[in-house]
């Protein structure tokens, strides 16, 4: 029996590193109200793990009709012990999430060891996808970043690009980004960056762009390489997920080749496949990317054609994107959108574009 596990503070659990971890309020809240995400995409006869049992049931029962999703098995923690349990399936791997399970007296030959657990840490460091992005250069492509140490290098690379994204190498849904525009911005931010450097060793810093569109190509890791899942189409406020269009990819394909030529996407694909290097790593990530309006001369030497930010981040986890896949339509002509929305609770609708 497999188990699933929506924990969506898996990121800031990563940037903690502890086993005894408390999740901020909207992080319990979010993994409370969508707990029942994963019956979307598990199998028959398969259990997710949700906090509250009835009213997972009650969320889930106004879109299993929309989705056609198969029939799962909500359990409570207290039920784990009582479970025989093969697999566990969480949206992604930390040190909190093994201690939790191991409390409810979860197997450990079903868990990762405490050395898989570090080498999948760094690998979610941001240093991951900055080792990946030169491999994925080529004409039509845009984009760099730079680890830096100090406050003193964040400044030098403010004064030679001008404006700066500064982000924590662990963090989550537009949290631990910054947008530096001046030097006496900079100024504003110098405590906030020397308690990233002290915490987590640097931060990040690359050019601004001038976004067009987000997107991003998700992917699963197997034993025998990686495989390609689909494109993901999705939208974000002060860079939170917000929602994902649900339409199939030869549509989506569609929607990109107004901005760039298909075959630049085609590549960078092809590239993924073959270079990614993701170690002990098996399960769904994401490539995060997005179009950018080119400007002065490339502009002109483009055509107005937007340019390719290939690996913006990696997301060594489940994501939204793969949410937005295991529903998407196969009509060509049917397009709806995904949303999360939040007024007491939080709200997962699928609806017509």
């Amino acid at each position: 029996m497999t188990l699933h596990v929506f924990n969506p503070e898996h990121d800031i659990a990563l940037a903690s590193g502890l086993s005894n971890f408390t999740a901020p309020h909207a992080g319990r809240q979010l993994r409370g109200d969508l707990g029942f995400l994963p019956a979307l995409w598990a199998a028959e006869g398969d259990c997710v793990l949700v906090d509250h049992v009835a009213s997972a049931q009650r969320a889930f029962a106004r879109l299993r009709n929309r989705v056609g999703a198969k029939e799962v098995r909500f359990v409570s923690a207290d039920e784990l012990l009582h479970l025989a349990i093969d697999y566990v399936e969480p949206w992604g791997w930390d040190n909190a999430l093994v201690a939790a399970l191991r409390r409810k007296r979860v197997r450990d030959d079903v868990l990762p060891l405490k050395k898989e657990l570090e080498q999948v840490r760094q690998l979610s460091h941001r240093r991951t996808a900055a080792r990946l992005l030169p491999l994925l250069q080529m004409e039509g492509t845009v984009g760099e970043v730079t680890e830096c140490y100090s406050v003193d290098a964040v400044e030098e690379a403010l004064a030679r690009e001008g404006r700066v994204v500064v982000k924590a190498p662990w963090s989550s849904s537009g949290r631990g980004v910054r947008f530096v525009t001046e030097l006496a911005h900079l100024a504003h931010l110098r405590n906030w960056l020397c308690n990233v450097i002290r915490r987590q060793g640097s931060v990040m810093v690359e050019p601004y762009y001038d976004k067009v569109k987000d997107f991003g190509m998700e992917f699963t890791a197997t034993p025998e390489g990686i495989r390609y899942e689909g494109l993901s189409l999705f939208h974000t406020q002060n860079g939170a997920y917000t929602g994902n269009v649900l339409a199939t990819e030869q549509a989506k394909r569609d929607a990109l080749s107004r901005y760039l030529p298909l075959q630049l996407l085609d590549a960078v694909r092809e590239k993924i496949v073959a270079t990614c290097e993701l170690g002990p790593y098996c399960g769904p990530f994401g490539v995060d990317m997005m179009l950018v309006r080119p400007v002065g001369a490339v502009a002109a030497e483009t055509g107005g054609t937007c340019l390719l930010h290939p690996c913006v981040e990696i997301n060594l986890r489940r994501t939204m994107g793969h949410v937005a896949l295991a529903v998407s339509p196969t009509d060509d002509d049917v397009r709806r959108v995904m949303r999360i929305t939040y007024t007491t609770h939080y709200k997962l609708s699928i609806n017509k574009l």
